[in-house]
């Protein structure tokens, strides 16, 4: 059983508040002594090199990974050392995996996916909720310009069209904290682009908060307003401006500072 602090509640009003986060896998510590906080309303982005401890950070938050030493809040709850939540504070998050395995042999269509999303993760009778269901189904394919897919099998979307689904999954029912693993990866330049600019409409139009890996720092620049550089551990964070800088980018990535995507001497 965790113990959280008073003062630790008090000071913070953070939707997520992580402090002295350790994730092993075997016998290695991928992730050590990680303290960060994502304040609401925030698009939060992770970056890092590969093996940096990323995906395994945000497997931990969502509890799919135990942790072995820390404290994670999550909307002002504690995530049990075993990845419980309380129902209600599970159903206000949304997590898109880095990538989405289906079995092209189920014959599911859009619509009936993203009504999975919907309501109280309880039994209850299949048919409670009926119209309020498919009106908010509706809705959601509507917020991410699928309307048209809906009668469509799962099987048959395009890597494009299958993000835009797992959004509109996302936003079936009322969320507050999205959290994403690199979920444009495998999609091309034109597909990132468009995820991107739907996700940032859908930030401003919904009030979700945001928390995303990514290794587009370009992107990251653009959209992003608080960055954590993780390698192992947390070697900055702050503003784009304050954690993208030549000298930041080196250490965490190995580069040169001249070689810096962000370096003010590079060329091209």
């Amino acid at each position: 059983m965790i113990i959280v602090s008073c003062r630790f509640l008090r000071v913070t009003s953070a939707v997520v508040a992580v402090r002295d986060l350790t994730v092993y896998r075997g016998s290695r510590a991928v992730i050590e002594k990680v303290s960060f906080e994502v304040m609401s309303g925030s698009n939060t982005a992770i970056v890092g090199p590969n093996g940096a401890g990323k995906s395994t950070l945000v497997q931990a938050l969502v509890g799919i990974l135990p942790r072995q030493q820390g404290e994670v809040i999550l909307l002002g709850h504690a995530l049990s050392p075993q990845g419980y939540l309380p129902q209600a504070i599970r159903q206000a998050i949304a997590y898109l995996p880095q990538s989405f395995q289906f079995d092209p042999g189920i014959p599911m269509t859009v619509a009936e996916f993203v009504s999975l999303g919907w309501g109280i993760m309880r039994p209850c009778w299949p048919w409670v909720g009926g119209s309020q269901r498919r009106q908010a189904v509706k809705q959601a394919l509507a917020h991410v310009q699928a309307e048209h897919l809906g009668a469509r099998s799962l099987s048959r979307l395009s890597g494009g069209e299958t993000k835009r689904v797992l959004l509109a999954y996302c936003l079936v029912w009322p969320r507050q904290l999205l959290i994403l693993d690199e979920a444009p990866a495998g999609l091309d330049a034109p597909g990132e682009r468009e995820f991107y600019r739907l996700l940032a409409d859908l930030q401003q139009s919904l009030g979700w908060t945001i928390l995303q890996v990514s290794h587009d720092l370009e992107r990251v620049r653009r959209h992003c307003d608080h960055v954590i550089c993780l390698h192992r551990t947390v070697l900055c964070q702050g503003s784009p401006a304050h954690t993208l800088t030549p000298d930041h980018l080196a250490h965490a990535y190995g580069w040169s500072p001249q070689h810096s995507p962000f370096s003010p001497n590079r060329s091209g």
